[in-house]
């Protein structure tokens, strides 16, 4: 193996964090992996990761190699895709990492309708409410629902959703309305689970940030069966308002503590930051920016 490709390995190393996950994703078993960054070091004449039975971390040549490594990779890869670009197609596989809700409701007919102007592309969407670490390089964009974002990837705001609170009339008719946040404590709860606010909910109080842990029968990651054990009476949720859309039109479910609602969240496609993006991702940035523009 050249030395390009024994680089291409010790930057999957740092990135996946162990020598089995790259041999897993290359098809190689971990003894040749070890032979290629043993190769690697032997050639460079420095130690490169600092290896335990149980971690691996960077020395600090081995850093400084992967910062100058991962540069020159992504600048091939670049030119690459700046030198086929030529032929003017947009063409090639997009990768996404999107919440499970938004993913599912919302983003297969916007992925259908760019599919139609660009049928070269090939999409593959992950549906995971747990954002990922697009430096790994599993993903090229990953959209997110939130207020807090990683300052080292560009962020573009495609839309934006209502973290509110809900319960059926039926729950209601029965357990009473609650009027106050204290009050939830006197209710079932069936809490949304893998969001960037983990165990809690979020409320807002005289315009400050007020975190709530929710004593929850029910808890799950996906919100559309949250809604409907909600509509079926099972008790109080809270989720983004493009999860429950439905569920308000058809009166399955009412907002209730209007008055704590915090202010909208965004919905984001974020990327990591390059100097070359090819047109398969900027015609997709663009489009969604577009579709959910309407």
């Amino acid at each position: 193996m050249d030395k390009f490709n024994n680089m291409r390995v010790f930057c999957r190393i740092v990135e996946l964090g162990t020598f089995s996950a790259v041999a897993k994703e290359l098809k190689l078993s971990t003894m040749m992996i070890s032979k290629y960054i043993a190769q690697l070091e032997a050639s460079l004449g420095v130690v490169l990761l600092h290896r335990t039975t149980r971690s691996l971390s960077l020395t600090s040549a081995g850093e400084a190699y992967y910062n100058r490594s991962k540069q020159l990779m992504e600048d091939l890869a670049d030119l690459e895709a700046s030198t086929a670009q030529l032929g003017e197609r947009v063409k090639g596989t997009i990768k996404i990492s999107a919440p499970i809700d938004f993913g599912g409701m919302y983003m297969v007919p916007a992925i259908e309708r760019y599919l139609k102007q660009y049928p070269e592309v090939k999409i593959l969407m992950s549906l995971d409410n747990r954002p990922p670490n697009l430096r790994v390089g599993s993903f090229d964009i990953s959209l997110l629902v939130t207020d807090t974002l990683d300052p080292g990837v560009v962020a573009r705001k495609i839309a934006e959703t209502e973290l509110c609170t809900y319960a059926s009339p039926a729950y209601l008719a029965e357990k009473g309305e609650p009027q106050t946040i204290d009050e939830l404590s006197n209710h079932q709860c069936l809490h949304y689970v893998d969001t960037p606010h983990g165990e809690f909910w979020l409320f807002n109080v005289d315009g400050e940030l007020k975190k709530i842990k929710s004593d929850w029968v029910l808890a799950s990651n996906n919100g559309r069966a949250l809604c409907e054990a909600a509509a079926l009476g099972m008790g109080i949720v809270q989720a983004p308002r493009l999860s429950v859309a439905p569920y308000l039109q058809s009166g399955e479910l009412v907002e209730i503590l209007r008055q704590y609602r915090r202010p909208a969240l965004a919905i984001y496609a974020t990327y990591l930051q390059r100097r070359f993006y090819p047109a398969k991702l900027t015609t997709f940035i663009d489009f969604l920016l577009a579709y959910f523009e309407r």
